[in-house]
């Protein structure tokens, strides 16, 4: 029986219209990059921060002084907040209900993301999530590496009691949430289809199910209300 799932935020439990990757975009060209939308795609689900990074060292030809990096990631938060304030984001459709049936069949569930916890808490209040419908947050700042690292989902287990990596399943919308979940050991490692990613681009990372939406989970588990 799975005692935890473990699903990613942006493009898999919230529909944010894509603007977390507009705004890492934006923020790095703004800082001297030049990224293509293959470059940006090759980040989806990273650390924010790591990609930044990355992506101007690409973009500068050498490593970005801290500094910049520093002036790159405050302009990409800037622009985000801008974004999502601009359009609020929502549940994706079917989400929250999901989340309440697997909570209600003894099923813990917490959300891991790329973002660090300013952003995550900000978008959070917009969307009124709380504790009374997640058991577990958590955010790239909370452990040493981000996706592809397994540390969130092993930090979701810290926080929520679970024990066993074999009772666990994580969702994503993105190769780097597929990565994740295999490094980790997780027994049920899921693709969901509501993101950037098609079935095939998706699909080539190990993964155990394919799925179009985070909605469909409980049936997955064969849960009564799925």
């Amino acid at each position: 029986m799975i005692e935890l799932a473990v699903l990613d935020i942006a493009g898999t439990t919230v529909e944010e219209h894509g603007a977390v990757y507009v705004a890492l975009e934006e923020a790095v060209r703004a800082a001297g990059g030049h990224p293509s939308i293959a470059d940006i795609q090759r980040w989806m689900g990273a650390d924010k921060r790591e990609a930044i990074t990355a992506l101007l060292t690409e973009g500068l030809g050498r490593a970005p002084e801290t500094g910049t990096v520093d002036d790159a990631v405050a302009d990409f938060r800037s622009r985000l907040d801008a974004a999502y304030t601009d359009r609020v984001p929502t549940p994706l459709p079917g989400v929250p209900q999901a989340i309440a049936t697997l909570r209600a069949a003894g099923v813990k569930v917490a959300l891991t993301t790329g973002f660090d916890r300013g952003v995550t808490d900000a978008l959070l209040a917009k969307l009124g999530w709380d504790d009374r419908l997640l058991d577990a947050v958590v955010c790239v700042d909370d452990v040493a590496a981000g996706r592809p690292a397994p540390y969130m989902i092993f930090r979701a287990m810290e926080a929520t009691g679970v024990r066993d990596v074999g009772r666990v399943l994580t969702a994503g919308d993105t190769v780097r949430d597929l990565e994740a979940g295999t490094n980790a050991g997780a027994a049920i490692v899921v693709g969901v289809l509501t993101g950037g990613l098609d079935a095939t681009e998706l699909g080539a990372a190990r993964h155990t199910h394919l799925l179009p939406s985070v909605a469909d989970i409980p049936a997955l588990l064969s849960l009564s209300g799925g």
